[in-house]
C-alpha cells in the first residue's frame, strides 16, 4: 500500500513539476543573494539540533482524528493545549481540546476566517481574525465578549501575522495584496500585485506568505528592516498548486498546505536553504499525503503536532511530528 502511494505521489509531483514551465525565480540567484545581503537578515529560527527527517509522509490511514463538534470549520490555531476555530455555518469561534476534542462555543459574531493568529496577554490571550465575510480584523479575548473590530472595509483578508507591536501584515486576495493594519486600524498597503494571497508568517525579519492563485509564485518572502524599510517580493518556492495555510514550526521548518489534484497535501521546507536562489516543488518534504479534499487548514503546536482538516468539514486530524 504505502508503494503505491509512494509511486502515487511521485507521479503527481511530477506533473505538478511540468506543468511549472517558468522558473521560480524571475531575479537571478544573484539578484536574489544581493538583496538579502543587503538588509543584514537575522538567521532565521535556531534550532539546536537538525530536525528529525520523515521516512515516509503519513497517509490518511497514519492520522488521528479528534472528534469535536464543528460543523463547518474553516481557519485553525492552536493555543495552550487548545484549537480554536471559526465555523461559517453559524458565525461562532469554538474552543476545541486538543485530546478529547470535547468542544464549547467560545464567541459569536466572526462569520468567516481563513486564519487566526493566539497571542498571550498579561489577562490571557488574544485572538486576531481576518474576517473575508466582512472585511473586517476582528479582535477576542479570553473574556469571551462580543469581537471589536481593529479595521474594517479591507476588500477580502486572508492572512495574519505580526508586523511589529504596533501593526499587523494582513494578506488580501480582493486586493491581491499585503496590507500593513496598525492596532488603531490604519491600512497601508506593503506590497500588491500579487496572486490571490492566502498564509503569511514572520519568522525574524523575513516574512513568508502564500499565493493561492499562482502555482508558479506558490511561496515568496521577502525581508523587514529595522528602519521600517522592506526588500522587494524573492521567490522562495515554485511550482506549489493552491498553496494555502503556512506555519513556522518550532523545528525551524516551513509547513504548509497545497494541493496535489483534488487532494490535500501538507509540505515543508527548511527556509534557510531555499533563500539565495528559490526552490522548486522537487525540493519540498511531503509530510503529508491525505485523502481529504483541498484547500487544508493546518495548525502546529509546539511540540510538533500537525492539525489539519479539510474546509468545512468537521473531522480534524492530527499527526505527531518527530522531533
Amino acid at each position: 500500500m504505502r508503494l503505491l502511494a509512494s509511486m502515487i505521489i511521485f507521479a503527481l509531483a511530477t506533473l505538478s513539476h511540468a506543468q511549472d514551465a517558468t522558473p521560480a525565480a524571475q531575479q537571478s540567484e544573484a539578484g536574489n543573494q544581493a538583496a538579502i545581503e543587503s538588509t543584514e537578515p537575522s538567521p532565521t529560527t535556531a534550532v539546536e539540533s537538525p530536525p528529525a527527517a520523515l521516512e515516509n509522509p503519513f497517509l490518511q490511514s497514519d492520522l488521528e482524528l479528534i472528534i469535536g463538534n464543528v460543523q463547518r470549520p474553516n481557519g485553525l490555531v492552536w493555543f495552550d493545549d487548545t484549537l480554536y476555530t471559526v465555523c461559517n455555518g453559524d458565525w461562532t469561534i469554538y474552543k476545541i481540546d486538543d485530546r478529547t476534542g470535547d468542544t464549547v462555543t467560545f464567541v459569536f459574531g466572526v462569520r468567516n476566517g481563513n486564519s487566526l493568529i493566539a497571542e498571550s496577554t498579561e489577562a490571557g490571550f488574544d485572538l486576531f481574525v481576518p474576517d473575508p465575510d466582512t472585511g473586517t480584523l476582528w479582535k477576542v479575548d479570553q473574556r469571551r465578549a462580543a469581537p471589536t473590530s481593529v479595521s474594517a472595509e479591507l476588500p477580502a483578508p486572508w492572512g495574519i501575522t505580526r508586523l511589529n507591536d504596533d501593526a499587523f501584515l494582513v494578506t488580501d486576495t480582493g486586493a491581491n495584496a499585503i496590507i500593513s493594519v496598525s492596532v488603531e486600524g490604519e491600512q497601508e498597503t506593503m506590497h500588491g500585485e500579487l496572486r490571490a494571497p492566502t498564509g503569511i508568517v514572520r519568522d525574524a525579519d523575513i516574512v513568508y506568505f502564500a499565493n493561492g492563485g499562482s502555482a508558479r509564485r506558490g511561496i515568496e518572502f521577502f525581508q523587514l528592516a529595522d528602519d521600517g524599510s522592506h526588500t522587494e517580493i524573492m521567490p522562495l518556492v515554485s511550482g506549489l498548486q493552491n498553496t494555502t495555510n503556512i506555519v513556522m514550526g518550532a523545528d525551524g521548518y516551513l509547513y504548509f498546505s497545497y494541493a496535489l489534484g483534488t487532494r490535500g497535501v501538507v509540505g515543508r521546507i527548511d527556509p534557510s536553504q531555499c533563500l539565495a536562489s528559490g526552490c522548486s516543488n522537487q525540493d519540498v518534504e511531503m509530510v503529508v499525503f491525505s485523502d481529504l479534499p483541498a484547500p487544508l487548514a493546518i495548525a502546529l503546536s509546539d511540540d510538533l503536532r500537525l492539525f489539519l482538516h479539510s474546509r468545512y468539514r468537521p473531522e480534524i486530524y492530527w499527526a505527531q511530528l518527530p522531533h
